[in-house]
């Protein structure tokens, strides 16, 4: 059997904090031509490229004009670059991804397998003005990946078909089964943007009372965003200079070397005021694969890949003054915090790997190219 030739549609090439986009990339099977520059994307990768040609472009305005086809000028640009790699599906990273290249699969009579990440499926201003599009998109397409049951609900009540919506987290890099972590520190580690959904601010207020009881513990979040410089200032507003370090972004590798020293990975998730929400977060994937117990809250899919009071503790969202509680209590209990993070490896291993979820997309993938064929 040939390979399958994919395209993988992402809005940037490289986002540090989209690591699972390029998971995606190098390990579905097939032979996966990369697209990217926007929702609609204007580069590929490698191979027929989409084209910049002027004389190609008036030739397309000139069909757009004349009736000859409804697709833009971009939309032609895009087909007849997927017309030259001979591309048999299409995987869209992210709800507006899909909406965007909707026309050009149904032009061309290829399926579409949109993956709904997050703040695609939340926004309240992007469910609004994309709820004719999206609906479009959920009828069309062959199936529909979702990272949490939350963002399946949504999807339901946008009118997709529950048969056509599956739930696959996007799972921890297969290294992070690996780490060993020390337990004898008292370090707290977050990961994450520092944007309003993760609200970085509330884990530091949350470890300011930490501090209190276990003056030696430390807290590192990683990442960076618009909220940084706020962060940075509460730190020193609050006097924890000494205590709470903002490194900004950082490897994997380092990240890797973090969980070894680290006690318990903490993250206080909430909805932002324009209704953005979390998909399933890849760290609190990541932190569990790497035996930490995890502290975070009852949002989105993190519901789904932590235990509550197993695996971790899930608090109300908000509730700081309850994950702090929660914090203290794994430092004052810690054979029950070591047994957290071993239960935690085990389940997000037997539930949700890298290995499970990029199998899912390549059976939707198998699934989507046989019923066309």
């Amino acid at each position: 059997m040939k390979e399958i030739n994919i395209a993988l549609i992402s809005p940037s090439k490289n986002a540090y904090s989209e690591t699972f986009i390029q998971q995606h990339k190098k390990y579905l099977k097939g032979n996966v031509w990369f697209y990217y520059g926007g929702y609609l994307p204007n580069s590929c990768e490698k191979g027929y490229p989409i084209t910049r040609n002027k004389w190609k472009k008036k030739y397309f305005k000139f069909l757009n004009k004349t009736g000859l086809t409804e697709l833009t000028i971009h939309e032609q640009s895009l087909k007849a670059s997927f017309l030259g790699n001979n591309i048999q599906v299409v995987v869209a990273e992210y709800g507006l991804t899909g909406a965007a290249v909707l026309n050009v699969c149904k032009n061309l009579k290829i399926p579409l397998i949109p993956i709904f990440h997050g703040f695609d499926a939340s926004i309240k201003e992007i469910l609004e003005k994309q709820q004719s599009n999206y609906k479009k998109l959920l009828n069309y397409s062959d199936s529909v990946l979702a990272v949490s049951n939350a963002i399946k609900e949504t999807l339901i009540a946008l009118g997709g078909k529950e048969s056509k919506i599956y739930v696959s987290p996007c799972g921890p890099n297969p290294s992070f089964f690996e780490v060993k972590p020390s337990r004898k520190t008292s370090n707290f580690i977050g990961i994450g943007r520092f944007v309003d959904k993760k609200a970085p601010y509330y884990t530091i207020l949350a470890f300011a009372e930490v501090l209190k009881k276990f003056p030696e513990s430390n807290l590192t979040i990683v990442g960076e965003g618009g909220l940084y410089n706020t962060c940075v200032n509460l730190v020193k507003y609050l006097g924890l200079e000494e205590s709470v370090f903002l490194p900004g972004k950082m490897s994997p590798e380092k990240i890797k070397d973090l969980f070894t020293g680290a006690f318990a990975f903490v993250q206080h998730s909430v909805v932002a005021l324009n209704g953005d929400s979390e998909g399933t977060p890849v760290a609190v994937l990541e932190a569990s694969a790497a035996s930490l117990p995890v502290v975070s809250t009852l949002h989105g899919g993190i519901s789904d890949v932590i235990i509550n009071n197993k695996t971790g503790f899930l608090v109300e969202e908000h509730d700081v003054l309850n994950m702090a509680k929660k914090m203290i209590y794994l430092l004052e209990n810690r054979k029950e915090a070591e047994e957290m993070g071993s239960f935690s490896r085990d389940f997000i291993k037997q539930n949700y790997t890298l290995e499970k979820h990029i199998g899912m997309i390549n059976h939707l993938i198998n699934k989507a190219i046989i019923k066309h064929e």
